[in-house]
């Protein structure tokens, strides 16, 4: 892949951060924020923000398809592009929709790119850390424009740290969890961001990261990123990661061996 494109889509993030979301961080009125579902909010931010987004990403790719977090809230049929041809890009304007409505940080810009239904490529932004991450599929991961290894120097089991979205598990699933977090250093609640929640484990402020909700917009970035940074991204069968998959459960860690010790540790073996 041509380093423009990757260079043209961090730069639109960076852009559309600067010019649509930022502006209305702890600005936005009543009538700027709205219930899609009970507890799923969307704000303007986000509307406006895809809206850019979606329209500089068909440019830059002529004939390629965006399927989006707001548009998909429309138009659900959207989502059976994410095994077909050609170019399609998932589009996530706000990840951490809560955080940002509520004037709370952290929270993300993300987009990746599938290629004949493969994940090529993939973009998070944190705009108030101003920290990118970019991968390309075959090619590694750049945190702020430096390589980044998730594997280097992590920790035995007892000294792990990461993060347990417990709360969402089913109820058997959530007590095997809570009572294995004990054999963990540390097991962390969750930001509401996924999007920094990948960019943590990129870091090494964190080992890994147990999801149970898994939209494609919401992990399609954060898996390619961690992948080709050398970690594993699987459902809880050991099955690996694709966007279109309608599944629940996903365990994402900085090495194979720190997976299978926190698989066994969180949900059992």
């Amino acid at each position: 892949m041509a380093d423009r494109l990757r260079d043209d889509v961090g730069e639109l993030l960076r852009e559309t951060a600067a010019e649509v979301v930022l502006p209305l961080f702890r600005r936005l009125d009543d009538g700027d924020v709205a219930e899609k579902a009970p507890g799923d909010l969307v704000t303007v931010a986000d509307r406006r923000a895809e809206e850019k987004i979606s329209a500089a990403l068909r440019r830059l790719r002529p004939g390629s398809v965006v399927v989006g977090e707001e548009a998909v809230a429309d138009d659900p049929s959207l989502l059976r592009h994410l095994r077909g041809d050609g170019d399609v890009w998932v589009v996530d304007p706000v990840d951490g929709t809560g955080n940002f409505a509520a004037g709370r940080r952290p929270f993300a810009l993300m987009v990746a790119l599938l290629t004949d239904g493969e994940l090529a490529a993939a973009w998070v932004l944190d705009p108030l850390a101003e920290t990118l991450a970019v991968a390309v599929a075959g090619e590694g991961t750049l945190l702020d424009g430096r390589p980044v290894r998730t594997a280097d120097g992590v920790p035995p089991l007892g000294a792990l740290r990461g993060t347990a979205m417990t709360r969402f598990l089913p109820p058997e699933t959530r007590r095997t969890a809570e009572a294995g977090g004990a054999r963990i250093g540390e097991l962390l609640i969750g930001q509401h961001c996924a999007g920094r929640e990948y960019l943590d484990l990129l870091t090494g402020d964190q080992q890994f990261v147990l999801f149970w909700r898994t939209l494609p917009w919401d992990h399609a970035p954060g898996v390619l990123l961690v992948r080709e940074a050398g970690g594993v991204a699987r459902r809880f069968d050991g099955a690996e990661y694709h966007p279109a998959d309608d599944d629940k459960g996903l365990l994402v860690a900085a090495d194979e061996r720190t997976w299978h010790e926190v698989r066994d540790a969180l949900l059992g073996g």
